[in-house]
């Protein structure tokens, strides 16, 4: 009998994250995954204990994430990974932190997460990607390529430098028989959603209306399936339109 396919998801907790471990549980994928927050007790990732409650600003606990996750693997292969847990912090008055204002700890929690974190996981679990011919996916960002009126400095450069790395790594990670890719989603009905987000839907995206967490999902699950078997180093929009 045929293994099944096992993925691990990072920040899927909420928003996207959830949606594409749900994606994967429902296309018969075995979800291990982790994040900060405990996810709903209803998510079968909770009822199976395939799931690791940690905080990956940390670089200590992502090298302890990828251990732990390791023994979960079963038959030593992976066939997914998707770098997904993402920070972006506000002011307090819920205004983006530019570059003159940001505090260098907070630069380097948002590095740690959104960069070295995706950076520690793809090459912690490379054997096990190779052993399956998986993919890996990154969670960039609109913000990587334009200044955005709500997400920070410190968060825009350190999608922008995921990006980078997404195709470094593509290009390292080719003759293991694994492929890297990267989606950058805009604007997506989640709950950290800023308040002036209307406007942005009204003014910024021609298709003027918010993506979905399903619809990330399935583009996700579609870089990560036999159909986009001849696609690595990329980095995908997801806006409605918005980069135009």
């Amino acid at each position: 009998m045929t293994s099944r396919r096992t993925a691990i998801i990072t920040g899927a907790s909420r928003g996207i994250g959830h949606a594409v471990a749900m994606r994967f549980h429902n296309e018969g994928w075995r979800v291990i995954t982790v994040s900060r927050t405990p996810p709903p007790g209803a998510c079968p990732w909770s009822r199976e204990r395939t799931h690791v409650l940690l905080d990956l600003s940390d670089l200590d606990n992502v090298v302890r994430c990828i251990e732990i996750m390791r023994e979960m693997l079963t038959d030593g292969a992976l066939a997914a990974l998707v770098n997904n847990a993402g920070i972006s912090p506000k002011a307090p008055d819920g205004t983006r932190l530019n570059s003159l204002v940001t505090d260098i700890a907070t630069w380097q929690a948002m590095y740690n997460t959104n960069f070295y974190a995706p950076l520690l996981m793809t090459r912690g679990f490379a054997r096990e990607l190779s052993k399956a011919g998986g993919a890996v996916v990154n969670l960039t960002s609109i913000a990587a390529s334009r200044v955005h009126p709500f997400a920070g400095s410190a968060y825009a450069t350190s999608k922008a430098a995921l990006g980078a790395l997404t195709r470094e790594m593509a290009y390292d990670m080719a003759p293991l028989g694994v492929r890297v890719n990267a989606i950058a989603p805009g604007e997506i009905d989640t709950a950290i959603l800023s308040p002036g987000t209307p406007a942005i839907v009204e003014r910024d995206i021609p298709m003027r209306r918010l993506g979905t967490t399903e619809e990330a999902a399935d583009l996700i699950h579609f870089l990560c399936s036999p159909r986009s078997s001849y696609v690595t180093g990329t980095e995908i929009p997801i806006n409605g339109g918005q980069h135009v």
